[in-house]
């Protein structure tokens, strides 16, 4: 039998005074139990895509403007048509009731209440209907199914949201030898509602492939998605230009630059190093997001000065959500936030659409 985390129980709704991100991994690691922490930290292989994600950020150098009248800055983005209160997005990540037990809808409240965007993950222990909260503004994801009835209700289901975001680095999983929960044996009264009537069960024997992923999907699958969905559809998982561009000419509506977090390929790029490449083939014709390795609110600044015009954060999410539910992920939000605007004075800029390439040093 495969051993699973237990359930996350209820546990004081407290943060510290003033804490970083750094503070509060350590604190949601002292609250979890340590499949869950295996679960959510570690990557595939030797970890070195994950570890590559957050250290290539810091090979950038900042080159900023001073006397600049910088007394009024504003993170305000607009993304597919919708305004959010900064450029940083919660990623869509699974099984929020191993971290809360009020699960996504925790994670959805403190998104409302920091104004930012939610993608919610097929994996959610949680239904969509289910979050209390306004969800017009949020973006629905999947990771593509073999089963088509499962994908087309869950193509439907994204209509009553903002967009729809198709993962596509998954055919099958990496090889994450340090988690040892297999991620889909969830404990007892938990389950997936969006994939409901799948069967999900890791690869048997020697295998490669899950019974719950699409290890055919290609590009013509992907323009059925786009002609049948009534909302725009995000296409995540992309570290190449010429497979953004491909997916543009299938009718994508922005990408996200993805690496799944360092949890498939490993020595795979990190994102920031593969976001200029993309940026490059989309060519301006689309938003492109950035997903992995986020941490601090320069690595936002970096980001959008590489072209990109949002990013997502996972794991510093679940690591508040762990501390101090929608507080904590409210926390980690507004933290990011507040670097990023304390970066764009510093830098002087006061706008996101301010932020470019001139602001990076050409030097390393």
């Amino acid at each position: 039998m495969t051993a699973v985390p237990p359930r996350a129980v209820p546990r004081p709704e407290e943060l510290p005074g003033r804490v970083t991100l750094a503070r509060m991994r350590e604190l949601a690691h002292g609250r979890l139990d340590p499949l869950t922490i295996e679960y959510l930290e570690t990557g595939a292989a030797d970890q070195r895509t994950v570890l590559a994600n957050e250290r290539d950020f810091g090979r950038h150098r900042i080159a900023s403007h001073v006397l600049r009248d910088v007394s009024a800055v504003s993170t305000v983005t607009e993304m597919l048509g919708h305004a959010f209160a900064s450029p940083i997005l919660v990623a869509p990540t699974g099984s929020h009731a191993l971290f809360h037990p009020e699960g996504e809808k925790a994670t959805a409240r403190g998104a409302a209440d920091a104004g930012c965007g939610y993608v919610m993950s097929g994996y959610s222990t949680t239904d969509p209907d289910d979050l209390e909260v306004d969800t017009s503004s949020m973006w629905l994801q999947v990771n593509v199914p073999p089963v088509r009835a499962v994908l087309d209700r869950i193509v439907e289901r994204a209509g009553w949201h903002a967009a729809l975001v198709v993962t596509v680095d998954t055919p099958v999983v990496g090889a994450r030898e340090s988690q040892t929960w297999d991620g889909l044996t969830l404990p007892p009264g938990l389950g997936f509602p969006l994939l409901d009537g799948l069967e999900l069960r890791p690869e048997a024997g020697r295998g490669i492939y899950r019974t719950g992923l699409d290890a055919s999907f290609g590009l013509d699958d992907l323009a059925r998605i786009v002609e049948e969905s009534s909302v725009p559809v995000v296409v995540k998982g992309i570290v190449r230009g010429d497979d953004a561009r491909a997916a543009v000419d299938a009718g994508a509506s922005a990408v996200i630059v993805s690496n799944h977090g360092g949890r498939n390929l490993d020595s795979g790029l990190s994102t920031v190093r593969a976001l200029p490449g993309v940026v490059e083939g989309v060519a301006g014709r689309v938003p492109i997001l950035l997903d992995g390795g986020i941490r601090r609110g320069t690595d936002v600044l970096i980001a959008l000065a590489l072209g990109a015009s949002a990013v997502l954060v996972g794991r510093p999410i679940l690591w508040g959500l762990t501390v101090a539910g929608s507080s904590g992920v409210r926390a980690v939000l507004d933290i990011l936030g507040r670097e990023l605007a304390m970066a764009m004075a510093l830098c002087g800029v006061n706008t996101v659409i301010d932020i470019d390439t001139d602001l990076l040093s050409t030097d390393g």
